[in-house]
């Protein structure tokens, strides 16, 4: 189970590193979309979106939905919140960090 969420981790973390991709997760995330018109909205080649698409369908961030023809895309959530719960786990480390620099920085101006 463990080694299952780190592959998906990996793949999300993996998808989220590009700014088209994740331009493309934001534009998806206000209404689904064509792939087609998805791809006008950027200055890349059909076949450059149509790849950052099947990174991010990889990922498990995108869904994707035919009709004939027409291939709509709708933002998929969930694999973003498990990588955002893997970052809040971290959450209270640095807390602590921060609370013991506070306390440092309080100490040495006392001093």
């Amino acid at each position: 189970m463990v080694e299952h969420r780190g592959v998906e981790l990996d793949r999300v973390y993996g998808a989220l590193s590009h700014s088209s991709r994740r331009e493309m997760l934001e534009q998806l995330a206000s209404a689904p979309a064509r792939v087609t018109d998805l791809a006008d909205r950027f200055d890349i080649s059909f076949a450059g979106v149509s790849k950052h698409v099947h990174v991010l369908e990889d990922a498990g961030l995108l869904r994707r939905e035919v009709r004939g023809r027409e291939h709509r895309l709708s933002l998929e959530p969930i694999p973003l919140a498990h990588a955002a719960g893997w970052l809040a786990s971290y959450r209270k480390f640095w807390e602590q960090r921060l609370d013991l620099l506070d306390r440092r920085i309080r100490e040495s101006r006392r001093t």
